[in-house]
């Protein structure tokens, strides 16, 4: 892993495997890390644990924004999603918008299905 916090990343599935692929050859990508289990939210329907911490670059090389993915899955249907999961991206969702009110700071999160999905929103 050339771009990873970590030496190794662990990755819980096929998508996410893919996505940390994609992530570690970007040209856009500065940094990027898997969040510990340790790192989580702390919602209404329990503590919440974002997958990614991305750090882009802009085209002076200097960091653009961090953006938070919340979830890589194949599938993204609102169904296919549990009632208390939705609850907490909601909740992130408000958190990361805060976060970024208070702190002047552009920190980003969204849901994605895979790493071009991604790109489009940073690229937007």
């Amino acid at each position: 892993m050339k771009k990873s916090v970590y030496e190794y990343v662990v990755t819980d599935s096929k998508v996410e495997r893919s996505f940390v692929e994609k992530l570690d050859v970007s040209d856009e990508v500065v940094v990027y890390s898997k969040l510990p289990r340790g790192f989580f939210i702390p919602t209404p329907v329990g503590d919440y644990n974002p997958d990614w911490a991305i750090a882009f670059r802009d085209d002076d090389t200097k960091i653009k924004h961090v953006y938070f993915v919340a979830e890589t899955k194949g599938s993204l249907s609102t169904l296919q999603l549990k009632g208390v999961e939705n609850a907490k991206i909601e909740c992130a969702r408000k958190f990361f918008a805060a976060l970024s009110a208070r702190t002047n700071q552009n920190v980003t999160y969204d849901v994605v299905s895979d790493y071009s999905e991604l790109m489009q929103l940073v690229m937007g």
